[in-house]
């Protein structure tokens, strides 16, 4: 049998890719704008720090609600609907909502309700891409390579991280309007090559055909699949406790007192930290020890957060987010690869979904969560014992779900296989 192709040569996971990354820059410098001109516009208004990170709270809520209730049954439609179209119409989405705020930016009517409002149809739009996205993905590649394309595509989300609050920063400075013109080019890019992506094959769905059934279907494979419940959960609480990322308007404002030029630095320092991992990993794949590996991660995690919670120095801060990054990277690639290998590819949608519901609990409700300790213990100690938390994850997962610290490789059982070579070699160019 002839070596699998490299992802790259393959013509549909090129244009997956490139959508990604696109898509990731737009969103990034959307998200860190929107974060910064609501922390600006309480502050300016009168609220205290507590309050105005309050307000970011209320944001990260805005986005998780939408999610928490239509998550599952995004995943229900990744599997039963075609998968590309589906993105397709949540970048459109997205579209419009950058260009709303771009325009109320520029008439200079921005308010908090139009903010709050444009976060909710952000949550509705990332609930139904991310389980398409993701389901999508490993139908685009031979099994035999789907590590490397997951750290490839990895790549493409953290260089949208790195890049994305760089453009959005660096952009407002110039002019707050600019940074949703450049997300509107930058999302329209993205539409532009997920229409690219030719015919992929769309698995048949075994079981009860009832919505509803299939999406129990769906939460009951994660419970019973201890590898898979185990990842999920670990990030789930992990990220959640020591999510630091909505705090960094209240870093860059009021405890570094670094404008918004030091805000892009500071949600850049992870994304550069992960981005460099990622790369590595698509080099070199982690091959032994995977699961002992993955909790050691999530444990430096927790410490470089709390290092960062605690600095009063920006690059000692940057340095420790690097950390983060690196370390959260570590993790995602062995979830990310846990997650994909052992989930029939009729459930991936629905588990994908699953999966992404939580990364959302974990980061729009945990910046809901984080800004709310903020507001009641002030960001230091929110942030410090967010990364106390994490750790304590870790030692707690290591005892409640031993396959983790047991699993040793991506070996994949035979009844998962993808049966879809000769569609993937059709596409190789």
């Amino acid at each position: 049998m002839a070596d699998a192709p490299h992802p790259f040569r393959i013509h549909n996971f090129r244009a997956y890719w490139t959508s990604r990354l696109a898509m990731t820059l737009g969103q990034y410098a959307m998200m860190l704008i929107i974060g910064w001109q609501a922390y600006n516009i309480a502050r300016d208004g009168g609220m205290s720090v507590g309050g105005a990170a309050g307000q970011l709270a209320i944001i990260g809520l805005l986005q998780f609600v939408p999610l928490f209730l239509l998550t599952p049954f995004a995943g229900l439609a990744a599997d039963r609907f075609d998968r590309k179209t589906v993105a397709r119409a949540m970048v459109a989405l997205q579209i419009l909502c950058a260009a709303a705020l771009g325009w109320a930016t520029w008439a200079a009517i921005l308010s908090l309700p139009i903010l709050f409002g444009v976060a909710i149809l952000l949550g509705i739009a990332r609930a139904f891409a991310g389980p398409a996205l993701s389901a999508l993905a490993p139908n685009l590649v031979p099994k035999e390579v789907l590590p490397n394309a997951i750290a490839l595509s990895s790549i493409a989300w953290q260089s949208g991280m790195i890049i994305g609050p760089a453009i959005g920063g660096y952009l407002y400075v110039v002019d707050p309007a600019a940074p949703y013109l450049a997300v509107v080019i930058l999302l329209s890019i993205s539409f532009a090559a997920l229409s690219l992506i030719g015919t992929v094959p769309r698995p048949a769905i075994k079981g009860t055909q009832h919505p509803v059934g299939q999406v129990i279907d769906g939460l009951r494979y994660v419970r019973q699949n201890k590898m898979v419940l185990g990842t999920i959960t670990l990030d789930l609480f992990a990220v959640f406790l020591a999510g630091a990322t909505a705090l960094f308007p209240v870093y860059a404002r009021d405890i570094l007192e670094v404008g918004a030029t030091g805000l892009s630095q500071l949600a850049a320092a992870p994304a550069v930290g992960a981005a460099l991992t990622a790369l590595w990993f698509s080099f070199k794949p982690l091959k032994n020890n995977v699961g002992p590996k993955m909790l050691w991660a999530v444990g430096i995690f927790g410490l470089a957060t709390i290092v960062f919670g605690l600095s009063t120095s920006m690059p000692l801060s940057l340095a420790a987010l690097f950390v983060v990054g690196a370390a959260d990277m570590f993790s995602v690639y062995i979830r990310q690869s846990l997650i994909q290998l052992h989930t029939p590819d009729e459930k991936r949608g629905r588990v994908s979904s699953v999966s992404l519901l939580t990364i959302s609990a974990s980061n729009e409700f945990g910046d809901f969560f984080s800004g709310s300790l903020a507001w009641i213990i002030g960001p230091v100690a929110a942030v410090v014992g967010g990364g106390i938390g994490a750790i304590a994850t870790v030692l707690l997962w290591t005892a409640w779900f031993p396959t983790l610290r047991k699993t040793k490789t991506f070996d994949v059982p035979e009844e998962l296989d993808t049966p879809d070579g000769q569609t993937l070699q059709e596409n190789t160019t």
